[in-house]
């Protein structure tokens, strides 16, 4: 199993939603929570890839701290949360800390305590419930090896996506008037 960077938008706990700007970096604030409950884990995304939403691939760390928004950590997945909302399939990585030993013994989805995959199904059922016209439906837990697929997939429509933005852009001036 690889290791990957991954980028902190919300600490662990917290009911702000932060978001990074892939334009500038810089962090902002999307929303804050409709429910009454903060995220179970460290929530990110993996750098320099897009997940099928056409958004980078969310990430959720394990860990018993909590990141700052803004900072890469280098994870290792372990399993993921099938998901899908309104927009479509949302699925949820979970990761661990690559080189941290106390996360050693957490290699796939049957590591994780059943308490702790209860606790993020259940945030992710719920986070979403007060805000008009937003649903998610949780499916089911997958395993390491699943989530090694979704991450290496979202590495490539990434360098497909920059690829096709590249030659689209190619002879055409941002500044010609039409």
């Amino acid at each position: 199993m690889g290791a990957y960077d991954a980028v902190i938008e919300i600490p662990r706990n917290s009911k702000i939603k932060y978001e990074v700007d892939h334009g500038t970096g810089r962090v902002f604030l999307d929303r804050i929570l409709f429910t009454p409950m903060g995220y179970p884990t460290n929530y990110g995304f993996f750098e320099n890839t897009l997940g099928e939403d056409g958004d980078p691939l969310d990430v959720l760390v394990l860990l018993d701290q909590d990141l700052m928004p803004g900072i890469l950590a280098k994870v290792r997945p372990v399993g993921v949360l099938k998901m899908v909302d309104e927009a479509g399939g949302d699925d949820k990585v979970v990761a661990v800390l690559a080189k941290d030993p106390r996360w050693a013994h957490i290699q796939d989805v049957d590591d994780i305590p059943e308490y702790t995959k209860n606790e993020i199904g259940h945030f992710f059922e719920h986070y979403k419930d007060l805000e008009p016209n937003k649903w998610v439906k949780v499916d089911q837990w997958a395993n390491a090896a699943e989530a090694e697929r979704l991450v290496s997939e979202a590495f490539v429509r990434f360098e497909e996506h920059e690829g096709e933005t590249r030659t689209q852009g190619e002879g055409e001036s941002p500044n010609t008037l039409d």
